[in-house]
């Protein structure tokens, strides 16, 4: 039962802050909404920055747990905006807040995972020094971060999927060639 207490609290979170700023919510509005009292929601979180870090650690977590393997930039980038994209307004609302940084740390973790995942699987075995692996990886994982940080810093007005296909669209074959070129 208490794993079904925190997922409801979390839940109750999330709700709320697709309506209001996280500046605006309480403890009392995330346990009158999920219908507990204050000390359940303290049995299970200390506090509501706690309550954000793990909704966003586990978000991470799932991603990592889900996706072992990657088929492309695309599908990267796709996966690291899911939460995003399904949480626009809590994400915006975490963005304009003194919490910025947890989610840009969660976005930063997801987006290296992503990349080093998918850039793994084509390094495959070429003969390619750590150095340049590290760097292959660390511009991707930047580009990657700076589209989402950008497109929220916009107010998540533009399509980004769409936006982001074409970005891969113009892409293509670009870190192909990079990995062959630190390969030779």
């Amino acid at each position: 039962m208490p794993n079904f207490t925190r997922k409801a609290i979390q839940e109750a979170f999330i709700t709320l802050l697709n309506e209001r700023p996280l500046k605006q919510i309480t403890v009392k509005d995330i346990v009158d909404t999920c219908g507990i009292n204050r000390n359940t929601f303290y049995y299970h979180f200390a506090d509501i920055p706690t309550l954000l870090q793990e909704i966003i650690t586990e978000d991470a977590e799932n991603i990592i747990e889900t996706y072992p393997t990657l088929d492309s930039v695309e599908q990267c980038l796709g996966v690291a905006l899911q939460f995003a994209i399904k949480n626009k307004r809590a994400v915006l609302h975490i963005y304009n807040s003194v919490s910025r940084h947890v989610y840009e740390q969660y976005l930063m973790q997801v987006c290296d995972y992503v990349i080093t995942t998918y850039c793994n699987t084509l390094f495959g075995d070429k003969k390619i020094r750590d150095a340049d692996k590290a760097l292959i990886i660390n511009l991707y994982k930047c580009t990657c971060f700076g589209i989402v940080i950008d497109w929220m810093a916009s107010g998540m007005r533009t399509d980004i999927l769409n936006d982001l296909h074409r970005v891969c669209e113009l892409q293509r074959g670009a870190l192909e060639t990079m990995i062959d070129r630190a390969a030779n």
